[in-house]
């Protein structure tokens, strides 16, 4: 009996070293799997068991979940890990806060799952024992045995103890994790915070949004582990996302460029952009994902990626993006964090785009104030030009500095001939406009000019077309070297009158605004060249006027008839019969008669019964004006033409449009004239001396001689060729001291002219 009492008081003597024992080891020790190591190892001296393991209460999910500790009888896969309170014996010991012991198992009828399990085991018995401290309840401490009956109520007692010493463990190595978990968390937080505040101090620095990405990722790395970022900007125009600024550590990455557009559908910028929610990317949406892009992507080594959107007031605007060659590198934190700075960048951007808006709407404005000051100066340039040459200079150095030109000049329509001619070029280009004659004819097929007039349409050539500008003189532009050019058509009260042309040696020398631009001119240019056109033609009108002028003042105009010629012989009755009947008509007339029979006499009769009567006749003596100034009397002169030529003069042709011209002494006109003189008799045109540019009259010619001009070209005397003998010939009036012997008018022009042919 005394020995029995002997070994109770060692047995209760090993319990309570081992609760001390225990006890120091909870102090000692925070990690709770070397603790319940430890703990097994100090209970199998003082407590009976074949395994041990703790049953908790998850206040989550509301299950109980196993723990197992030490077990020589149970796999881990074999035990369920999560049961419901009412399914497990330890949620029977957690809610009533009761021990249980079984202490055969095979007679207990609840808890069928686990105790199945268990029973497969083994074990026959075991006993669960409630894990509570003063602040909560945790769960249950089971102690298992392969014999029946092997915990008692006497084991309860100190089944307890430890209980309460393991809860205390539990529950300080709980709130110590928690503390370390809430550590980090504040630690984690603290970055984040700062990484915000490093983000909004870029932003509010910097409005170079490729600066501040840079900034940006560089403050990301510090925080959230990629290998490459990216962000993008809606373009509205394309309907696209536009990556504006890129920052890859891939090797030999061709995914993306700055400025590439990204579709927005079928992409993971896509998703963020329409969910308007930061979005997670693993690698099998990556692989099962259909767009180039996205297989662009995985070619280059991509595993995972996140995106956000980039929102400002309501407002998406584009994507901040983050790539990683390992698999889910990004966590939901990640992306919450991503999304915070992506409101930060947005605010940035929205800024930035802002700017860009406003300092282009200052540049246009800029440009508009400039084309307005451009078109002030040309319209003064009209005010104060009425010369075409003068006027197209002017507005060539006014649009020198907003458009860029080698020439300048203006062409205009022919419609007598249906062709372009152009007028006036002005232009610094070192003499090679030799492409370029004033009154040459442009056709309107296959020339750029003549597109332009047809059309009515502005036209920008960037560089040379022969195949849709294939005329001749076309060509022969672009083998002289202009490269591009601009033309606009002028139109003066809803009529086409000619075209405006700038050229350039230069390939694609001009813009879509340049031609604009030119528009505007081409509509104050077409005003100032109908109002030269108009002032040129009022000017020689003007001219002819005081040259009448002159010519009345030296003859009185008057109903002649045939008051001044006096007789009655059957001859001068004859030849003023002659007259009457030629006088209606157009035909040239050839007077002949000695000096002093009244040539001028007959002359005036004709023209005072033509229908040309309510003109001038103007005369010019051909034998008192001297050789050398004979052609400029015809035909008129341009400034400058010879020496002496300080003005344009009109020649007697000219003057007697319309009316009549008699030539005194025709036969006087050098032989070297007489070509030209056909020419006008023949075809109603000549030229000025100095010019290229072809008049034409509508003059009716009267002439006179005192020579046989017949017998002069038979004998080719003084130089007479059949030149003008054949076409006086056909009609002429013999005079003599006694009055006119025969009379014979001209046939009409075309017959006439034929003949002398």
């Amino acid at each position: 009996m005394a020995e029995s009492k002997h070994q109770r008081s060692d047995s209760l003597s090993e319990r309570y070293r081992a609760l001390l024992a225990i006890s120091e080891a909870i102090a000692a020790r925070r990690d709770i799997e070397s603790l319940f190591r430890d703990l097994a190892e100090r209970l199998r001296s003082v407590v009976d068991f074949d395994g041990i393991t703790t049953v908790l209460h998850d206040s989550t999910s509301g299950l109980m979940r196993i723990h197992l500790l030490e077990s020589r009888l149970i796999e881990s896969g074999e035990m369920p890990v999560e049961l419901p309170v009412d399914q497990s014996p330890g949620g029977w010991v957690w809610k009533t806060q009761q021990p249980l012991i079984v202490s055969d198992i095979n007679e207990e009828t609840r808890f069928g799952a686990v105790l199945e399990a268990v029973r497969r085991s083994g074990v026959k018995s075991f006993c669960l024992l409630p894990l509570t401290t003063a602040n909560r309840r945790l769960g249950a401490l089971g102690f298992a045995s392969l014999r029946e009956s092997a915990y008692s109520e006497s084991d309860l007692e100190f089944l307890q103890q430890v209980a309460n010493q393991v809860a205390a463990a539990i529950d300080n190595a709980s709130n110590f994790e928690s503390a370390v978990k809430s550590e980090r968390e504040l630690k984690f937080r603290l970055e984040q915070l700062g990484l915000l505040l490093d983000v909004n101090n870029s932003v509010v620095s910097q409005l170079d949004l490729r600066e501040l990405f840079k900034m940006i990722d560089s403050c990301l790395r510090n925080v959230i582990d990629h290998d490459g970022a990216g962000m993008t900007i809606y373009d509205p125009r394309s309907g696209q996302l536009r990556v504006h600024a890129l920052e890859s550590r891939f090797a030999g990455n061709t995914l993306l460029e700055e400025g590439e557009l990204i579709p927005i559908e079928g992409t993971p910028g896509a998703m963020a952009f329409h969910s308007r929610r930061t979005v997670l990317i693993s690698r099998a949406d990556l692989e099962n994902s259909t767009s180039p892009l996205v297989r662009r992507a995985v070619a280059d080594g991509i595993k995972s990626g996140c995106v956000a959107p980039l929102i400002s007031h309501n407002r998406v605007l584009g994507t901040l993006d983050l790539a990683s060659a390992r698999e889910d590198a990004f966590t939901e934190k990640d992306a919450e964090l991503l999304s915070q700075i992506a409101s930060q960048v947005a605010l940035a951007v929205e800024n930035a785009l802002n700017f860009e808006s406003a300092r282009r709407a200052e540049q246009q404005v800029a440009r508009e104030r400039d084309r307005w000051r451009r078109l002030l100066e040309i319209n003064n340039a009209i005010v104060s030009h009425l010369n075409l040459s003068d006027l197209i200079k002017a507005v060539s150095d006014s649009l020198q500095e907003t458009m860029s030109h080698h020439f300048m000049g203006i062409t205009l329509y022919d419609a007598e001939n249906d062709c372009l001619r152009p007028y006036a070029y002005t232009g610094d280009i070192s003499g090679r406009m030799n492409f370029i004659e004033e009154g040459m004819p442009v056709p309107l097929d296959g020339t750029p000019l003549g597109h332009v007039f047809t059309s009515g349409r502005p036209l920008l050539i960037e560089r040379p077309d022969p195949e849709k500008f294939h005329a001749e003189m076309a060509k022969r532009i672009m083998d002289e070297g202009v490269r591009s050019g601009c033309a606009v058509p002028l139109i003066a009260h809803s009529r086409r009158i000619g075209v405006l042309g700038v050229g350039s040696f230069e390939e694609a020398a001009f813009t879509e605004s340049d031609l604009e631009l030119l528009t505007q001119v081409a509509g104050q240019i077409a005003i100032a060249v109908e109002n030269a056109l108009a002032y040129r033609e009022i000017e020689s009108l003007k001219n002819k006027l005081n040259q009448e002028k002159l010519y009345l003042e030296e003859e009185i105009s008057s109903d002649y008839d045939f008051e001044q010629i006096i007789g009655s012989s059957s001859a001068l009755r004859k030849i003023l019969k002659q007259v009457e009947t030629v006088a209606p008509t157009d035909s040239t007339v050839l007077i002949e008669g000695e000096t002093g029979t009244g040539k001028e006499l007959i002359a005036r009769a004709i023209h005072s019964l033509s229908l040309r009567r309510q003109r001038t006749m103007v005369k010019l003596n051909c034998a008192a004006i001297p050789t050398g100034l004979l052609e400029s009397e015809l035909f008129g002169h341009e400034k400058g033409a010879f020496t002496g030529a300080i003005a344009r003069r009109i020649g007697r042709f000219e003057l007697a449009d319309k009316g009549t011209l008699f030539l005194d002494e025709v036969g006087e006109i050098p032989v070297e004239l007489q070509p030209k003189l056909l020419r006008v008799i023949q075809e109603q045109e000549f030229e000025r001396l100095g010019s290229a540019r072809t008049v034409r009259v509508d003059a009716r010619m009267i002439a006179a001689t005192n020579r046989d001009l017949e017998q002069m070209v038979a004998e080719n005397n003084s130089g007479m060729t059949f030149t003008i003998g054949s076409v006086f010939f056909r009609s002429r009036c013999r005079l003599s001291e006694s009055g006119p012997k025969t009379f014979r008018p001209l046939c009409d022009s075309s017959r006439a002219n034929s003949r002398a042919a």
